[in-house]
């Protein structure tokens, strides 16, 4: 007869049973159309609101382009920084489904806040007369607050939404049961990589289109019913998701060393080589901190071993003592920050977008005798770029190189980062020259006080700069990615793939400073501002050529924080090729969470 504690074992392992064979037959390929759609139709709606923003500011909301152009940069630094914050919860509290979940109802909460702006009359200010333009109203302070907090949930939303998105993708696949799985991997992240930049490429067109011939109702109306389906699609496949458990969070651990050191200051370091006593895990395969930025070793050293570590072997209080690879990783995140800056003021200009907006509206944008491409969908040339030049330098100008070199031909990170620079300056510099001639032809023709004229001047001439800005992003952009991943250690692949969005957040920051400047300095005396509401009184020529400047004097920055940080370092695992990295990010501003966990980078000087 059989123990009442034997049959308690039995059952437990029973249920063990139960629960594995249930979490095998979850994830899978099944799950993949709707983390898919989810995204997708999230991104439409979200960046096909973007384009057309500051004509709705404007002419809506009688904001001057100096004012709606620095809510524009906010609301886009919002978006940029938020997921950071949504990756951190997801990683230490929430868990990505929830997580995922929960921003697609906020975003869709802010999508329905800005479309009945267009549906209630007394949510923005009256029409003007056109007998008395002076009489126009401006935004009272709680149809300005109602705006603000609509653009504000959607950026809260799109914090949960983006950074978790991929790495839940990631997670439905157990590569470790069936090596095959890694096919189906690869396959998502593919699917995932098209479907992301199909959907920039139809919110720059399809709904901006729709904006433009159909009004703001319906043309704010369409993204709540995308919104819609994207949480729909996400939640239906509910009971076939698996659920990864919540873990301890990175960012945790990095502000864990800077406390550790700054509590330990006054510990003096050891002679390099001593036998001082550090602490790691017993699996690390780092047990001694490097010499760099020795100041932050005094986080991971032993002190009294009886004090400092428990009967676990585990540290008693990790605000005071962590382990010689929490040091590591927060030394590398430090020695990267210098280049990071410089992809900072890169993506300066990629913020412009409003600029390129209006002049497009003054310009010829018809396309055969009858199609007239709307303003706003010139930004889809720079995605176009993208798509176009990525397997053209991957899968034919890289090849053909090492053929008539008879050796492997690759552009070195560092390089590619520098050509990006050069893009983005030259982006500036042709966009100046453009509008250089745009505005001397409008006031050629008498419209020097009218900025809705349109002149016999095809707007096309727009595309070489959007070409230029195409390629600093396949070039910097991606060459970003490349570098943090090949220089940070494999437990911050989720860090690194937030610095570039942590970047878009900065770079959006300081565009509203350098704009404030700008028009602060130019208007002095009465003058009209270089950045004027009115495109042929102002001066956006001037305006670009000074974002050149800046850009200019950023590659001299570049090549000296090139030069300080030293070669890149080895990674022994495989290749990320350009195709591979850009499915990290499309649309230039993406950031995702942990995403393939054999990721590994070769040296590139």
């Amino acid at each position: 007869m059989e123990s009442s504690s034997d049959e308690e074992r039995k059952m437990n392992g029973h249920n063990q049973d139960e629960e594995e064979t249930s979490k095998k037959k979850k994830g899978g390929f099944i799950t993949m159309p709707f983390i898919i759609a989810n995204e997708s139709f999230e991104k439409v709606a979200s960046y096909g609101l973007t384009p057309n923003m500051i004509l709705y500011l404007m002419k809506d909301y009688k904001m001057s382009l100096a004012k709606g152009q620095n809510l524009l940069f906010f609301w886009t630094a919002a978006t940029n920084f938020l997921p950071l914050i949504g990756a951190f919860v997801a990683d230490s509290y929430l868990g990505r489904f929830l997580t995922i979940g929960i921003g697609s109802i906020i975003s869709l909460l802010g999508t329905i806040l800005l479309w009945l702006t267009t549906v209630i009359p007394h949510a923005k200010p009256p029409p003007c007369n056109p007998l008395a333009p002076q009489t126009c109203e401006s935004p009272t302070s709680g149809q300005y607050a109602l705006l603000v907090f609509a653009f504000l949930l959607m950026s809260i939303g799109a914090g949960g939404v983006r950074p978790c998105s991929q790495a839940f993708g990631a997670d439905q696949v157990d590569q470790r049961e069936n090596p095959n799985n890694k096919r189906v991997l690869e396959t998502f992240f593919n699917w995932y990589y098209a479907c992301a930049c199909l959907s920039v490429v139809i919110a720059l067109t399809v709904i901006v289109y729709i904006q433009d011939h159909l009004g703001w109702r319906i043309g704010f109306g369409i993204p709540v019913i995308l919104m819609f389906l994207s949480g729909l699609f996400f939640f239906l496949a509910s009971p076939f998701y698996v659920m990864n458990k919540v873990k301890r969070s990175l960012l945790t651990s990095l502000v864990q060393v800077a406390v550790a050191a700054f509590r330990n200051r006054k510990m003096t370091l050891p002679p390099q080589g001593s036998s001082v006593q550090y602490y790691f895990k017993k699996d690390s395969t780092i047990t001694v901190p490097s010499d760099r930025l020795r100041c932050l070793n005094k986080a991971c050293i032993i002190q009294d071993p009886t004090h400092d570590i428990g009967p676990d072997n585990l540290a008693k209080n990790p605000w005071k003592l962590c382990t010689v690879e929490e040091v590591e990783e927060l030394k590398s995140l430090i020695r990267v920050l210098p280049i990071w800056s410089t992809g900072v003021i890169m993506s300066i200009h990629t913020n412009q977008g409003s600029f390129g907006l209006l002049q497009a509206k003054t310009m010829d944008r018809h396309l055969g005798p009858k199609f007239e491409v709307p303003a706003a969908s010139f930004g889809t040339f720079t995605i176009i770029i993208i798509v176009l030049w990525i397997p053209i330098y991957d899968r034919v100008l890289l090849p053909l190189a090492s053929k008539i070199r008879g050796k492997p031909a690759r552009l070195g990170v560092k390089m590619r980062m520098g050509i990006g620079l050069f893009c983005t300056f030259m982006s500036m510099l042709v966009a100046g020259i453009v509008e250089h001639v745009r505005r001397q032809r409008a006031i050629s023709l008498g419209f020097a006080n009218n900025s809705e004229g349109v002149l016999h001047m095809s707007a096309f001439w727009l595309v070489f700069q959007h070409c230029f800005s195409g390629l600093s992003e396949a070039f910097n952009g991606i060459g970003q990615t490349e570098f943090f991943y090949s220089e940070m250690p494999k437990s911050m692949s989720s860090i690194a793939t937030c610095l570039f969005g942590v970047g878009m957040a900065v770079a959006s920051l300081l565009a509203s400073v350098i704009l404030n400047l700008v028009d602060g300095i130019t208007k002095k005396g009465g003058k009209d501002s270089w950045v004027s509401s009115n495109i042929n009184k102002g001066h956006y020529d001037y305006y670009y050529w000074v974002l050149a400047t800046i850009s200019f004097l950023n590659i001299l920055y570049y090549v000296f924080c090139s030069w300080s940080y030293g070669p890149v370092e080895e990674r022994k695992n495989k290749v990320i090729d350009e195709e591979e990295l850009a499915m990290l990010r499309c649309g230039s501003q993406q950031q995702k969470g942990e995403l393939k966990e054999d990721f590994g980078l070769v040296k590139s000087n």
